[in-house]
């Protein structure tokens, strides 16, 4: 669980960064859901877009995102999604997070 102060850095961090996915009118997959998983091993910090013909609640994708990956999420701000998963791998770790 992140602390406020966690979030407000991630937040700042996320500033300068794209969406690296799209979810549409099929909504989230399996594969989807794999490909989430294996950015945010290697990146930690990823933003998902929420396209306008997606029928399913941001929240509800948000929350179903963060139980099948694990991760924390940071922000929904529009129809962007915000997430952040610490790296398991040593090597990819690039984010020190205020304690």
């Amino acid at each position: 669980m992140l602390k406020g102060k966690q979030k407000r850095q991630l937040r700042a961090l996320a500033n300068g960064i794209n969406p690296i996915f799209q979810i549409g009118k099929a909504s989230i997959s399996e594969e989807m859901i794999i490909g989430i998983s294996e950015a945010l091993e290697k990146r930690e910090l990823i933003k998902i877009n929420i396209l306008q013909n997606c029928e399913d609640n941001k929240k509800f994708l948000a929350d179903e995102i963060v139980r099948k990956t694990s991760s924390n999420l940071v922000q929904i701000i529009g129809n962007i999604i915000v997430l952040y998963k610490q790296s398991s791998n040593k090597k990819n770790r690039k984010i020190e997070l205020i304690k």
